[in-house]
């Protein structure tokens, strides 16, 4: 794959853009040490902090970080681009787009959705866990400090969402340093504890992960649920990769974040070795004791930044849905002149918010957030595995027994995690699949209500040759262009067949427009307009776009000259559809879901806003539809 694929032309030095790489992709990462042990010791399935558990969580955090992140992120998923783009609705579109309309394609469409679903969940529960841990680390300074841990971690979570409007650019420069920063000290607190206890070099061996099983098989698998902690925020590797390209991931995962964070884990290892007791907090307490609140206020700027990170995902993975016809259109502002990247959706900030709190009041502490985190972040692993399977035997084509091999270690060791991370469904596990559930059966109303609606216009449709054989010289034309926005590039929009019913006029010049979105991230410029004369001043325009470009409508029209000359402003006016959705007993969907639909639609953001179209130069035509 070309680092330059697509429109993403990586020009900054390899250097700078690893260091990027190292603020926006390994903050969820990157802050797992803060309660991954501690957890896999004092959590829900507590252990007995003696040699052989810490050796056999240790080997199996290692053994994870290398065979998820290492081997199946940075080796094989970062090669699956889509025209140098990642994440789960990428790959789905990718493979669409490959592979056409046949028998995987349900299939990928329905794990697509799912693991997008599930990301929402992962988007609520990060920032929570994430800042709620940080902030407890001022409980190891002073317990005395406890009641001021909720209050103290909902204020940051309320300043950070209030400040996305304003966009990330300048807060994003300080990123790469700030986790640079983090990441040594990682590194050096580990260190200074491996020298206490330089035995712990043992446990990378993998036959203490083996030992901790034959020892206790019940435990060692219910601490899979624990030790997958460590390895959240692996997706983003993949999802980010557009921004980094795949070099700089790999460089920054390689050097920088693999070493720091597995020496930080062997530094905790050797304290718990030396201080069973420590297990109540290990990454806090490996710190001398003057260093404790330096170390706490460094955590929590990398939990902001990780959180950081997986709020502008959210953004971008709802953008990506609104495109490839998931979500209803939302408004999307952008926060920077120069980085198409740098949106802003005020409606998922706000609903993330609202959810992130709710989730801090409830669960009150990381441990018991903990319990919720894994299921979400396992499900979409073993999704995004299911897909390479389909990638790699229907779309690479690779040798048969090869792509076996490889599809079933993924899904075995991510299918082992997952279940693990099930059992803990009753103590909090319940909310990400909550949130999934919910998305998933919008997202999935809306792509099945959109097709409805799509196939009860098409039973009424008039076909062009016979709408303009049927007004010949009968309309009268008045001077000026108009444009009939039209969901399918066949038959006549509504809105001209009600405004030739209602006015009984026609301009000049009569533009069918049909924005189309690829199965690609950006379609070039030179390459969006499609142009057809269908005679008699009438004229079809196709415009593509990529599912993460800006519609743009009359910037597009004033650079077409082939449809019977320049556009002008002031000369033109735009006719849309507005469609009132009547639930109803026809084959379909269930009425709660047409309802639902219906409601979807009515609180959309409006094509015009949605298209960019003057204000003053757009008319709206209604009309009734049965689904």
């Amino acid at each position: 794959m070309s680092e330059t694929t697509g429109q993403h032309a990586h020009k900054e030095s390899l250097g700078a853009l690893a260091i990027g790489a190292i603020g926006v992709v390994f903050g969820d990462i990157g802050t797992s040490p803060l309660y991954a042990l501690k957890e896999s010791f004092v959590g829900h399935h507590p252990l007995a902090v003696d040699q052989p558990h810490i050796y056999g969580v240790l080997s199996l955090i290692f053994w994870t970080m290398m065979l998820i992140v290492t081997v199946k992120y940075v080796f094989v998923i970062l090669r699956a681009d889509n025209k140098g783009e990642g994440g789960s609705l990428a790959l789905l579109a990718l493979i669409g787009r490959k592979l056409g309309d046949n028998r995987w394609s349900g299939l990928v469409a329905v794990l697509g959705v799912i693991a997008t679903a599930l990301f929402y969940g992962d988007a609520i529960i990060t920032p929570a866990i994430s800042v709620l841990s940080a902030v407890e680390g001022l409980t190891v300074i002073n317990a005395g400090l406890a009641q001021w841990v909720l209050p103290l971690s909902i204020g940051i979570l309320v300043g950070l969402f209030a400040i996305q409007s304003r966009g990330t650019a300048a807060v994003g420069k300080l990123f790469g340093p700030v986790m640079v920063v983090y990441f040594i000290v990682l590194a050096v607190l580990g260190l200074i504890n491996i020298i206490e206890a330089p035995q712990v070099l043992w446990a990378l061996s993998p036959h203490y992960a083996l030992e901790f099983f034959l020892i206790d098989p019940k435990l060692a698998f219910l601490a899979l649920g624990s030790v997958v902690l460590a390895v959240t925020g692996a997706e983003a590797l993949y999802a980010d990769m557009g921004h980094f390209g795949r070099k700089a991931i790999m460089v920054s995962w390689l050097y920088m974040a693999f070493p720091c964070l597995l020496i930080n884990y062997l530094g905790q290892s050797a304290l718990l070795l030396n201080n069973p007791a420590a297990a109540e907090n290990p990454f806090f307490l490996m710190a001398p004791e003057w260093a404790r609140l330096p170390l706490v206020i460094l955590a929590t700027m990398a939990t902001i930044i990780a959180s950081q990170a997986v709020i502008s995902g959210a953004y971008s993975v709802s953008q990506q849905a609104v495109q490839l016809g998931f979500l209803p259109r939302l408004k999307i502002l952008h926060t920077s002149a120069k980085a198409a990247g740098q949106i802003y959706v005020p409606l998922v900030n706000w609903a993330l918010l609202a959810l992130v709190i709710l989730l801090v009041l409830g669960f009150k502490s990381s441990s018991n957030l903990a319990a919720a985190y894994g299921i979400a972040v396992t499900g979409t692993m073993f999704i995004t595995a299911c897909m390479l399977g389909i990638l790699t035997f229907a779309v690479w084509k690779w040798n048969p027994f090869v792509a076996t091999l490889v599809t079933g270690s993924f899904l075995i060791v991510d299918g082992l995690y997952f279940a693990s991370n099930v059992t803990k469904i009753p103590d909090g596990g319940w909310f990400p699949l909550l949130v999934a559930t919910i998305a998933f059966t919008l997202l999935t109303t809306w792509a099945a209500g959109r097709r409805l609606v799509r196939e009860r216009l098409a039973e009424d449709a008039l076909p062009i040759e016979a709408f303009l054989k049927s007004i010949g010289q009968k309309v009268r034309r008045v001077s000026g262009s108009s444009v009939f926005l039209a969901s399918t590039t066949e038959g006549i929009p509504p809105a001209l067949l009600h405004n030739l019913k209602h006015n009984h006029i026609l301009h000049e010049r009569v533009v069918i427009l049909t924005v189309v979105t690829e199965g690609v991230p950006h379609v070039p410029p030179e390459n969006r307009r499609e142009v057809e004369d269908m005679g008699d001043g009438f004229y079809r325009i196709v415009l593509h776009y990529g599912f993460m470009d800006e519609a743009d409508v009359p910037a597009e029209l004033a650079r077409e000259n082939r449809a019977g000359g320049p556009f002008k402003a002031m000369d033109t006016s735009y006719f849309l559809s507005r469609q009132t959705l009547l639930a109803s007993k026809r084959p379909g969907m269930a009425i709660w879901r047409e309802r639902l639909f219906a409601w979807m639609v009515r609180n959309a953001e409006s094509a015009m806003q949605f298209f960019k179209l003057p204000s003053n130069r757009v008319i709206e035509l209604g009309s009734q539809v049965e689904i």
